[in-house]
């Protein structure tokens, strides 16, 4: 079965969809690989004005999976050393981000840690009110690979963030300056699409280079600056006592995984209290 599902709902509307339901679309090294595929050949193609990334099964991305050793078979290269990991992925979010053609995130469900630095590398996020976005591993791992948070939702939600690992709705989401707009869950992929359809009337020459003025204006302010810093402050991370005897408990198995991030979020009551997290 196929990790990525590649479809043209409307001319010049390319979608994408992460196809691993059964682990809540979490994010391996085969299906990041796919993504990027997938990305750079709808950069290249002239029927395509416009890329769509949904997920299927009950949630966007339930975020990098911990089940796999992501160590082996990344699909580029990036320098070794610590905080290989995070720079290797931070590089490939930036890759989305400086694609010419535009990519629209459609969040539904769960949409939780690496799942959120791939809804935040995409130019729009359209989301269902009642999804829950958020990072829980900074309860007990780290801060995140991709530090988006102060940058798109300002200093004190960023502060909640992280200091709690708790979820937003959509709906909040929406309210903060994370996602574009929120929707009910029933109405979102119609109105992802009208949005889409809309986008691809512009002409790619003209979409590329409206697309950097924004971008260009958050490098000056220092967005890329500081969260590829923020790579290294999340490898000290890792080095924290209590990050460490977390880590070395993992064993690359999925029945050992849920039982470390259900223990992880029970004393907060959810995430992995009520589902996959």
């Amino acid at each position: 079965m196929s990790v990525l599902l590649v479809d043209t709902p409307l001319p010049g509307v390319r979608r994408v969809t992460l196809n691993r339901p059964e682990k809540r679309n979490a994010l391996n090294n085969e299906l990041r690989g796919a993504i990027f595929s997938a990305l750079e050949a709808h950069d290249g193609d002239a029927e395509v004005k416009v890329t769509i990334i949904r997920g299927a099964g009950p949630a966007f991305c339930s975020g990098y999976d911990l089940s796999a050793d992501n160590r082996v078979g990344q699909p580029y290269h990036s320098a070794a050393g610590l905080g290989q990991w995070s720079r290797h992925v931070v590089e490939g979010w930036f890759k989305v981000w400086d694609l010419a053609k535009p990519v629209i995130a459609q969040v539904h469900g769960y949409c939780l840690a690496g799942g959120t630095e791939l809804a935040t590398a995409c130019d729009l996020v359209y989301v269902a009110e009642d999804a829950q976005i958020g990072y829980p591993p900074v309860r007990l791992m780290s801060p995140p690979d991709m530090q988006f948070h102060p940058w798109l939702m300002g200093m004190r939600q960023a502060m909640e963030s992280m200091l709690t690992g708790d979820a937003l709705s959509g709906r909040d989401a929406a309210a903060k300056g994370w996602a574009t707009r929120a929707y009910a869950a029933a109405d979102l992929e119609r109105e992802v699409l009208a949005i889409a359809e809309r986008v691809a009337k512009l002409p790619t020459e003209l979409a590329q280079i409206n697309k950097r003025s924004v971008h260009r204006a958050m490098e000056i302010a220092g967005m890329r600056t500081a969260i590829r810093a923020g790579t290294e402050i999340q490898a000290l991370a890792f080095q924290t006592e209590p990050s460490k005897e977390y880590m070395t408990r993992f064993r690359r198995d999925g029945a050992s995984v849920s039982k470390l991030l259900t223990e992880r979020d029970a004393q907060f009551g959810d995430y992995r209290e009520r589902d996959d997290g």
